[in-house]
């Protein structure tokens, strides 16, 4: 399978230019100027090619809670959005605590053939906050291991795993939030865990990377762990960095103050931010009224980043696309990410330029909750294209 994308302007992390790239049996091949091949061939003058964006912390809902979403519906929302890899949380019904469940994410994923997955499995069995022997049984598929949803309330527990997870060069997820302190203030709910997770990282030596970071305090915290050389890494969301806490929309953590996403954007331009995540997480109508908290946002992550990022004048694309693609891509161990000869062709094609209104009848997630409704955004996904084949095309939706 061959494609040849002709005047372009190719972005990643590290160019900007007009040209060609050539794919071949699913692996870019050739970038350059004025290549020439018999094959399909995609002229797109006018059009941003960008590396496909991978995101590290997703719910497709499957098993368990289908009317939400489930792994059709998610990596349709998912190729929209312009991701074609997705790291998805294990509170499932039954939860993922068993390679059974991980094997079945997996292999539904695999015959669907949109997106990439990877499946995490939960720090503890069932999330009972006490369990860790089934982490004996998880084999090279898990790099990564969280309770997302909630935090582990046992300091010790949480050290053991630890030790686990370095033992096996896996990564802790973390959601951090201690529960006993949420009904008294979701601030310092978040910034003490921040505090207790990094502390035991930094005694233990484990890889953990901190999920949806919503204040000051808590990015403080991560930015002098990376100072001192520990593994470390984060993660913003978009409604994190777009919305502020004049916005009456229930998300967990909830929206903070505007000194909270001024810092939380200071942060991604001074490169302290590894990825930006979306924290997709679809309910149904009736849950939302109950008070579900979540957002679902693979389709609208890249616009309202561009728009608020780059267009705002806070960062480059180039930066942009560095913790949309690349850092995400590296710490998954994809072999995307950039617009190189040897990865894989996973891409995107964008009209930047493209203004318009999020809409969710548009959306192909079952999850239509979104508090940006009706937001003006530039940057229209106009195709994405996994492995050299279109998986999306804006002018053929639907046909997956």
């Amino acid at each position: 399978m061959e494609l040849l994308i002709k005047k372009a302007r190719v972005i990643d992390w590290c160019q900007d230019f007009i040209g060609d790239v050539y794919i071949n049996n699913g692996i870019i091949m050739e970038i350059g100027k004025d290549l020439y091949k018999q094959c399909e061939t995609i002229y797109a003058e006018g059009k941003a090619l960008l590396p496909s964006f991978i995101d590290l912390h997703v719910h497709f809902r499957d098993p368990g809670y289908t009317y939400k979403e489930d792994i059709i519906t998610g990596s349709k929302a998912a190729v929209q959005g312009g991701y074609t890899g997705v790291n998805l949380m294990a509170n499932t019904n039954p939860v993922c605590s068993s390679m059974d469940t991980v094997n079945y994410v997996r292999d539904k994923a695999k015959e669907i053939n949109l997106v990439d997955v990877h499946q995490v499995m939960s720090i503890t069995k069932n999330f009972d906050g006490r369990t860790l022997s089934h982490l004996d049984t998880l084999d090279n598929k898990v790099k990564i291991i969280s309770e997302d949803g909630k935090d582990i309330m046992d300091s010790k527990i949480m050290l053991d795993a630890m030790v686990k997870a370095k033992e096996k060069n896996i990564i802790v997820m973390c959601h951090c939030e201690n529960d006993e302190l949420t009904s008294s203030d979701t601030r310092l709910a978040e910034n003490t865990m921040t505090w207790r997770n990094i502390t035991l990282a930094k005694y233990t030596g484990c890889s953990i990377h901190l999920a949806h970071v919503s204040t000051k305090e808590s990015m403080k915290y991560i930015i002098d762990a990376k100072k001192e050389g520990y593994h470390v890494s984060c993660e913003v969301t978009p409604h994190h960095i777009g919305l502020t806490e004049k916005v009456n929309y229930k998300v967990n953590p909830p929206m903070r103050s505007r000194e909270d996403v001024e810092y939380l954007i200071q942060a991604i331009r001074s490169g302290w931010v590894d990825t930006i995540s979306t924290d997709h997480a679809p309910h149904s109508l009736e849950d939302k009224l109950k008070g579900a908290p979540g957002i679902s946002g693979l389709e609208t992550a890249f616009p309202i980043c561009y728009t608020k990022l780059v267009k705002g004048g806070c960062i480059t694309i180039n930066r942009l696309s560095k913790i949309m693609s690349k850092n995400p891509s590296k710490i998954l161990g994809f072999n995307k990410g950039e617009i190189k000869i040897g990865c894989e062709g996973d891409i995107v094609l964008v009209d930047l330029d493209r203004k318009y209104n999020i809409d969710t009848k548009k959306f192909s997630s079952k999850g239509k909750n979104t508090p940006f409704i009706g937001m003006q955004v530039y940057g229209e996904i106009y195709k994405t294209i996994k492995s050299g084949i279109v998986v999306y095309d804006s002018y053929k939706k639907g046909e997956y």
